[in-house]
């Protein structure tokens, strides 16, 4: 007849063995998961950047543009621009910006919170290139690195 400490053993060299099994698919899952966020990224930079040439070219040839829609480009901010012709998603952006607990400026997890999104790599990444975008052309301001604000907020408060 077998000993309790031996089965025990035995059980417990077993579990080990599947808790290894285990750390190695998780370890394969999780760097699949990566390379494919990756990727993803990159491929929504190329579409953002050929929506980007396109809108340009349909400008120089006198072409109507459309309203904006999600992974429209991002205009340049005129002096009686409105947040309407921005993208959703940039006009969401632009919200929490503005929002007064933004009053000093956001980190691209703060803007995260606000928007009510987990702040995942691809997340993160996804909204620090919206937020870049907005500040390269005049929405955004990035009054310190990688903190911005709203371009309305801080005309502001230059003003008042």
């Amino acid at each position: 007849m077998p000993s309790v400490l031996g089965l025990l053993e035995a059980r417990e060299k077993k579990v080990r063995e599947e808790v290894a099994r285990l750390r190695e698919e998780a370890d394969r899952v999780q760097a699949a998961l990566v390379a494919a966020e990756g990727a993803l990224v990159k491929l929504a930079g190329a579409r953002e950047t050929v929506a980007e040439v396109l809108g340009e070219q349909a400008g120089q040839s006198g072409e109507l543009t459309r309203s904006a829609v999600a992974g429209s480009t991002v205009p340049h901010r005129g002096e009686n621009a409105v947040a309407s012709v921005l993208a959703p998603e940039y006009q969401h952006i632009l919200r929490v910006l503005a929002a007064p607990e933004a009053s000093g400026g956001m980190r691209v997890k703060q803007i995260l919170a606000g928007l009510g999104w987990e702040a995942t790599p691809t997340r993160v990444e996804g909204v620090r290139s919206r937020v870049k975008r907005l500040a390269a052309r005049g929405w955004a301001t990035e009054v310190a690195p990688n903190v911005f604000a709203s371009a309305m907020t801080t005309a502001l408060a230059a003003v008042g």
